[in-house]
């Protein structure tokens, strides 16, 4: 029943009936998998990609690299879930590498980012040091291409 969560996270507003033909599976089946899913915690939300740029709305987005201390007894975890339960934090995942985790934060000005991270993510007790990223443009996210510029770049011939 993989192949649900598939269509589902390629694109949430596909109806059960809609899943059921594209899978062969019954309407009835799809839908209880679809809450056996949900109740289980595998679905655990759905979401709209925007792309902000188009509506003119002022949206700056960073990328932290942030370097810890894990605690003892409960690693990153802890640390990790100080930190994702600010409003400000989009996305928090553990990393290899580097440093030890990504978190993804947005803001209505660079300032606004700038502020959350000297005032509310650094002075953390266990953060060591934290490298921000801007997102100058996103071409991709989610899988979906914000806009796709295929265009033809031959030469027109006149006879």
């Amino acid at each position: 029943m993989e192949d649900i969560l598939e269509i589902l996270e390629k694109n949430s507003k596909y109806t059960p009936e809609q899943i059921a033909v594209m899978t062969g599976k019954s309407v009835e089946d799809v839908r209880e998998a679809i809450r056996k899913y949900e109740e289980d915690k595998i679905i655990v939300g759905y979401t709209t990609l925007v792309n902000w740029e188009k509506t003119g709305r002022e949206n700056v987005v960073a990328m932290i690299e942030v370097k810890v201390t894990p605690q003892r007894g409960e690693g990153f975890d802890k640390v990790a879930e100080r930190i994702y339960k600010f409003p400000e934090v989009k996305a928090c995942y553990l990393m290899s590498g580097s440093f030890d985790l990504t978190v993804i934060i947005e803001g209505k000005t660079i300032k606004e980012v700038a502020s959350f991270v000297s005032e509310k993510l650094a002075p953390l007790e266990s953060v060591l040091s934290t490298a921000t990223h801007f997102v100058l443009k996103k071409y991709k996210d989610k899988g979906t291409i914000f806009e796709d510029k295929t265009r033809d770049d031959r030469e027109a011939i006149v006879i």
